[in-house]
């Protein structure tokens, strides 16, 4: 295909008739031409709720976050600490109260005093568990402060591992606030997407979270098909075809975070380990949309490599069948249905091309995913003789 420049591109267009001067009603329309969109987009219209002005005064004022922190012996304490200190000071910067920000440590085995200092420091509010239960525990415990401030309408959730960026949070603001005004609703649920999910974490999680990314998918799909609720993803699809449920980073507004963290803990009869540790991602996003939520997808940056990370210390089979377990359970899906997605995801990742170490993985998983759904795992994964 020839390359064009951009004044020749104009000019070839020209000839072809597709600038408004020349074509005909029914043409299509250059993009800029923002008579085509009914004016100027909704979020540069004068006073719109989503506009920088507005938003910025919704984030300093209105919103509130909670960093849940926790430090395993085996984690590198001291660049934790660093990390959890920079992180706490973005986010301080972003608010005009530095109250409206939750430091929530779960378990006490390492780094508690240290953090608390951190925490002190910085005027943020610090909540200690002396036993680690799980992230998602931690944040129930850190929304319910800040739930208690009644001037609060937007909640987010930071992870202070130096791969969440405070500084981003505004664009999270500005969509929720789109979400809001546009489709006429007080829940919404904004996940901060990730550009890459194999270069912040490394080859295997990348594609082990696009696998439980693409099986939460279907099951909500399954969910609105049996319940006749369509599932809103006009939010979502213009930037991937699944969204990044398991993003750390997130945003709800304050309906959505009651649905999610004030609401009786719904194990499904996982065990607790699933529910507040490895799937935690997962239920909030799943109870978000469960009340009514409408899922909203911003850009978000990353690390090149996620400076520290707990995924080595953590069994990979159960934690990432638990990312399905759950939300299979939750939503009712039936096993034959979970074994056929599985049976159509795992041969579109590239880790099944990793003979043996990664083919065997993604078996392993499949079986105990399987097992937790009561269904026979026999059968060998088929795929297509040529690519």
């Amino acid at each position: 295909m020839r390359a064009y420049s951009v004044p020749r591109l104009i000019q070839y267009s020209c000839r072809l008739g597709v600038t408004q001067e020349k074509q005909a009603p029914h043409k299509y329309r250059l993009r800029n031409d923002t008579s085509s969109f009914g004016g100027h987009p909704l979020c540069y219209r004068p006073m719109s709720p989503s506009s920088f002005q507005s938003s910025t005064e919704a984030l300093r004022r209105r919103t509130g976050a909670v960093v849940p922190a926790y430090f395993p012996p085996a984690i590198d304490l001291p660049l934790s600490l660093r990390l959890l200190e920079d992180n706490l000071f973005v986010c301080c910067q972003q608010f005009d109260d530095p109250d409206c920000i939750c430091l929530n440590i779960d378990g006490t085995d390492e780094g508690k005093q240290a953090a608390e200092a951190v925490g002190r420091k910085l005027g943020v509010q610090t909540r200690v568990r002396e036993t680690a239960v799980g992230k998602l525990n931690a944040l129930r415990e850190g929304m319910a402060v800040l739930l208690e401030n009644p001037a609060l309408e937007y909640f987010a959730v930071i992870d202070f591992d130096g791969d969440h960026f405070g500084n981003e949070l505004l664009n999270f603001v500005r969509t929720a606030r789109h979400v809001e005004t546009e489709a006429d609703t007080d829940r919404i649920l904004v996940l901060g997407r990730r550009f890459s999910k194999q270069r912040p974490m490394g080859f295997a999680r990348g594609e082990l979270e696009e696998l439980a990314d693409r099986v939460l998918l279907d099951a909500l799909q399954y969910y609105a098909a049996v319940t006749g609720r369509p599932l809103p993803l006009e939010y979502v699809t213009s930037l991937e075809e699944f969204p990044d449920f398991h993003s750390g980073y997130k945003l709800f507004t304050r309906p959505s975070a009651e649905d999610v963290f004030v609401a009786e803990p719904q194990l499904a009869g996982a065990d607790e380990i699933a529910y507040y540790r490895h799937a935690c991602e997962a239920v909030m996003s799943v109870e978000a949309m469960l009340g009514g939520g409408v899922l909203a997808v911003v850009n978000r940056s990353t690390m090149n490599e996620q400076p520290v990370t707990t995924f080595g210390l953590l069994d990979r089979v159960n934690l990432v069948s638990d990312k399905m377990i759950w939300p299979c359970k939750r939503l009712g899906v039936p096993a034959e249905f979970a074994d056929q997605w599985l049976r159509n995801h795992i041969p579109r990742l590239l880790l099944s091309t990793l003979v043996p170490d990664g083919q065997e993985e993604l078996e392993r998983i499949r079986r105990r995913v399987l097992a937790a759904l009561g269904h026979d795992s026999e059968g060998l994964l088929r795929r297509s003789p040529f690519v």
